[in-house]
């Protein structure tokens, strides 16, 4: 970096790279809502848009109203973008695939099209119908490492507990794609036995609070399952919970929940930012809250074709994340899943990002680019 980057980059401030694509954004933001604004924080505040111009803005702090307002059809964003007109293929792919998005995340959308990246993130597209012959239901099988109902165990030392099935908004690009979203589709049965499960099993040191999203429960329905594996499973050292809900859903990130993490620790959070575009000030927020409680917080990036396959996007991302004091953890090779095959990106151009990010950015804000697969030990450097 040189001096004057170097100068741009002090009390938080964007790069000079970097703020031309949050210009770039800020742009695109005023042709939808004029309450699309910077802050000091230099993240952009999205406010309460012209377009829910029927909540109260004590409704759209409270993420329980956002949960019950989520556009669940093409046919529902559609009446918030007049302008777009969904296909009966994308109606399709949502009756096959689940489709949910909060209202706060729905306003982050630009432009109703497959160029904007929060739009290609959220809703259901045709191109989830056609499938590459490698791609899976279920390709890391974890329906046969699945020991109880919602209990899963692929590694020696930990186990993943899928509490829910449930998210406030559905990744078109999920791993779980089959199964999330889905009534009977197997959570674990309840906190006390799955915490008896995981003491009957000593050589497990981390359970992985995940689903679905366990930030769609209640705070007293999550104060159980943490309490119950503290209380019954003391060979469990670690709780890591996975969520997405502080990028699409920091209204979530209150003060009863960050008091009920305090309670339990150690406990660590990965979340779930693919682009610079999420990085707003509410979300930087909820972040700055949860490391507050002392949660460190940990980032999972999924490489997304049309998305984030560009070294100035994801460098724009992972400096954003730092300044949230957020860790970018992993950059994830997008998955071999069914619905998924038109996000993925080749391992030849992830390496070259990989390389190019490493010239650009110091080693804090630099991922490991790994992929899954069905049974390795561990996630496999790429």
């Amino acid at each position: 970096m040189n001096e004057k980057d170097a100068a741009t980059n002090r009390k938080g401030a964007p790069s000079r790279r970097e703020a031309r694509v949050f210009q770039g954004l800020e742009n695109q933001g005023r042709k939808f809502s004029k309450a699309w604004k910077k802050t000091p924080s230099a993240f952009p505040s999205l406010g309460k848009p012209p377009a829910w111009s029927d909540a109260t803005p004590a409704e759209w702090r409270d993420w329980r109203w956002q949960l019950r307002h989520r556009l669940r059809s093409p046919d529902d964003l559609a009446r918030r973008f007049p302008a777009w007109r969904p296909s009966a293929a994308d109606r399709r792919a949502a009756a096959r695939y689940p489709m949910a998005v909060t209202p706060y995340y729905a306003a982050l959308i630009r432009q109703p099209s497959d160029a904007d990246p929060i739009f290609r993130l959220c809703v259901a597209r045709a191109a989830e119908l056609d499938d590459p012959i490698f791609c899976e239901a279920d390709p890391f099988h974890e329906a046969s490492h699945e020991e109880a109902p919602g209990l899963i165990r692929r590694y020696r030392d930990r186990a993943l507990v899928l509490v829910t099935l449930q998210c406030a908004t559905y990744c078109r690009h999920c791993t779980r794609k089959h199964r999330v979203g889905r009534d009977g589709a197997g959570e674990a049965v309840s906190p006390r036995r799955t915490a008896e499960w995981l003491a009957a099993r000593p050589e497990l040191r981390e359970a992985l609070i995940s689903g679905g999203d366990p930030l769609t429960l209640d705070t007293s329905q999550l104060a159980r399952w943490l309490e119950e594996i503290r209380r019954r499973a003391p060979n469990i050292e670690i709780l890591r919970i996975g969520t997405r809900a502080p990028v699409v859903l920091p209204q979530r990130v209150d003060r009863e929940l960050c008091a009920l993490l305090r309670r339990y620790h150690p406990v660590w959070m990965n979340v779930h930012f693919n682009h610079p575009a999420e990085l707003t000030a509410e979300a930087a927020a909820a972040c700055e809250r949860l490391a507050d409680a002392g949660v460190p917080l940990g980032n999972q990036t999924v490489l997304l074709h049309g998305v984030n396959d560009d070294a100035d996007t994801l460098e724009a991302l992972f400096r954003g994340l730092i300044r949230m004091r957020v860790r970018p953890y992993y950059l994830f090779q997008c998955d071999p899943v069914r619905g998924v095959g038109h996000f993925r990106v080749s391992p030849a151009w992830g390496r070259a990002l990989m390389r190019e990010l490493r010239r650009r950015l110091s080693g804090l804000a630099i991922p490991a680019y790994v992929r899954d697969a069905p049974e390795a030990e561990s996630k496999v450097p790429m």
